[in-house]
């Protein structure tokens, strides 16, 4: 075990290390950049769409070509996407990057969400594009079937590997982790076993996942906008309290982003390039942008136009980053337990109750449970149709019965190697997913410019055209 941690570990450190992290930001500040930065631009056309999407309908325009495809509303497929993203992350990850990298580490999470704008786009765009009709009559995409049948037979073997990596990251970063943070957090605030919690969360979420996409994307559209409203809502009654301290954490945000931050307290300060590293490595460890995960939700959405749901895909981003992360790191700065030493979500929960103690810690136990639960949710649909790309349809019930059994396991166990080595096939996720959104971003920018032109090609009309 201890040879194999080792090797786990030195895998770990290359592709998490800068190389995968310049390559990430790489890819997306080119797809940024060769849209003409239309996702930003187009920020509140998305909102709109997003809006408009609420029902599984035809949007304007598409009924006269054909009927929409696809299994759930284009809102849902966010909600969807943003149920696996919205979670830990969103909690924990962000205090450890602030308390690693230095309150510079939040302008970091900016940049990379703003640049994971376009690769979420991207991703969502070739997903609804190249996406298939399994046999069982439902609609199946993600990089393994835009690797597929935008890059050709040749490249079947990247679309495989992403598929591999999928489903195994899927029992790790998507379930075991979760349900132990959940049960860590219920235990230690409300004194609830660990094996109950494992229990209760098996049954709800057997209860869901067992049901498939159109279940899980009904729960998913109920529960998220639920829970991000209710985070947000608490984090901004912190914020009203330490009201007084808000511009000095804005103040330093930008000042530490370009300027080494000293020890103090018990945090033992940080350079420029750690306020970086963990910046951007914690951002896209809570957006997953790039990571290739979110386009799986979507290429399950009610339409015919891929760059409509692209530009309801990049929002996700923009609310996990922009919005719910932004929260969490005001809340760390205009307190001073973060100078402390602490770190994770007990840096999160201590920063809550600093300005409504008694009340801080249950909130952000109760935030991180719902958060996990149903990044759970998200993430069996992906590993799902991970395992069926690889096993074909047959294999689907057999994943879902595996997936939900792994949970209360998860919450009972010791989980440092499960953490690595699902930490690990995650990061190995982007690299499929990263050459593919290179070598086919000529199709995403002339669909995209089509679109705006007036002149779009619908799936499955014309992708001779489009073989990169």
């Amino acid at each position: 075990m201890e040879t194999l941690t080792a090797i786990f570990e030195a895998i770990n450190g290359v592709v998490w290390g800068p190389l995968m992290l310049i390559l990430l930001l790489g890819v997306g500040l080119y797809l940024q950049l060769g849209l003409k930065l239309m996702p930003i631009r187009k920020l509140g056309t998305g909102f709109k769409l997003m809006w408009q999407g609420r029902e599984a309908k035809p949007a304007p325009g598409e009924v006269k070509k054909a009927e929409a495809e696809g299994e759930i509303s284009p809102f849902n497929a966010l909600m969807t996407a943003l149920s696996a993203t919205i979670g830990t992350g969103n909690i924990a990850g962000v205090a450890t990057a602030i308390a690693l990298g230095g309150p510079g580490a939040v302008f970091w999470m900016w940049i990379t969400a703003l640049v994971g704008m376009a690769t979420k786009f991207a991703e969502a765009v070739l997903a609804v594009r190249y996406r298939e009709t399994d046999s069982t009559g439902y609609h199946v995409g993600g990089p393994m079937f835009y690797i597929k049948n935008g890059l050709g037979k040749k490249w079947l073997w990247l679309g495989g590997a992403f598929a591999f990596f999928g489903a195994v990251a899927a029992f790790g970063i998507g379930n075991t982790v979760q349900s132990n943070s959940v049960a860590d957090a219920l235990d230690s605030t409300f004194g609830i076993p660990h094996w109950l919690t494992g229990v209760v969360i098996m049954v709800l979420a057997g209860a869901v996942i067992l049901g498939g996409i159109k279940r899980i994307a009904k729960v998913a559209g109920k529960l998220v906008p639920f829970m991000g409203i209710a985070y947000v809502a608490a984090g901004l009654v912190v914020l009203v309290v330490n009201a007084g301290q808000l511009g000095e954490a804005f103040s330093m945000i930008f000042y530490y982003a370009f300027n080494p931050h000293a020890a103090v307290g018990g945090f033992a300060g940080a350079a420029v390039m750690a306020a970086i590293r963990f910046g951007v490595a914690r951002g896209i460890f809570s957006n997953e942008a790039g990571l290739g995960s979110a386009p799986i939700a979507h290429a399950a959405a009610k339409t015919r136009n891929p760059v409509r749901q692209g530009m309801i895909a990049m929002l996700g981003t923009f609310i996990d980053t922009i919005i719910v992360c932004t929260i969490t790191a005001l809340v760390i700065l205009t307190s001073t337990v973060w100078i402390e030493g602490e770190a994770g979500a007990s840096l999160t929960a201590l920063s809550f109750d600093a300005a409504l103690p008694g009340w801080g810690n249950q909130i952000v136990s109760l935030a991180l449970a719902v958060f996990a639960f149903t990044t759970i949710l998200g993430w069996s649909f992906y590993g799902e149709k991970c395992f069926q790309f690889l096993f074909g349809t047959r294999s689907i019930m057999l994943y879902r019965v595996l997936f939900v059994l792994a949970i209360p396991l998860g919450a009972m166990a010791q989980l440092g190697f499960i953490w690595l080595m699902a930490d690990t096939f995650n990061a190995l996720m982007a690299i499929p997913n990263l050459i593919a959104l290179a070598l086919l971003s000529p199709v995403v920018f002339k669909v995209t410019r089509d679109y705006f032109d007036g002149k779009e090609v619908l799936p499955g009309e014309d992708h001779d055209h489009d073989k990169a």
